[in-house]
């Protein structure tokens, strides 16, 4: 479970929030509720695909994310502006595990830029960051119990 502390960072850095894994996921509910959830999707999906050595799985995963992410015809896809679609379609001519990063940049300051800052205002970190403050005990479902559960509490 992470420390109030670490909690307390994810307020102040967007980037700290991203490298925490409970931290991702607690922001990814956040996501989840806004209807923007695809966003942080993808960036995961990029970052799995940033560690893929086999070229057959690059191929295969690369085809998976842009069909789930970046064709105008999936219900998830993410906003890109066209210089950026431009150099991801030119990408997927022969697709490496650094063939999105331009658009995972896009996608990771637009959650920066637009979520991030109602996520750090929202009841949910709030009352996580109390959760966490007020809990002497050592229950690592507290987190996950908020998380999944904020839209229930009260503003």
């Amino acid at each position: 479970r992470p420390s109030l502390e670490e909690i307390r960072c994810w307020g102040k850095s967007f980037d700290k929030l991203m490298k925490s894994p409970a931290g991702r996921k607690v922001f990814r509910e956040f996501l989840r509720c806004e209807y923007s959830e695809e966003n942080m999707l993808f960036w995961l999906a990029c970052e799995e695909l940033k560690k893929e050595a086999n070229p057959d799985l690059i191929e295969e995963k690369a085809r998976f994310i842009y069909e789930d992410y970046i064709s105008i015809l999936s219900p998830k896809e993410v906003s890109l502006d066209s210089r950026v679609r431009e150099v991801v379609n030119h990408n997927m001519v022969s697709p490496t595990p650094h063939t999105f990063d331009e658009a995972q940049l896009q996608i990771y300051t637009l959650m920066h830029r637009d979520s991030y800052p109602r996520f750090v205002n929202s009841p949910l970190y709030k009352q996580i960051a109390q959760l966490n403050n007020n809990s002497e005990s050592g229950s690592d479902t507290a987190l996950d119990t908020r998380a999944s559960s904020h839209s229930k509490l009260p503003s």
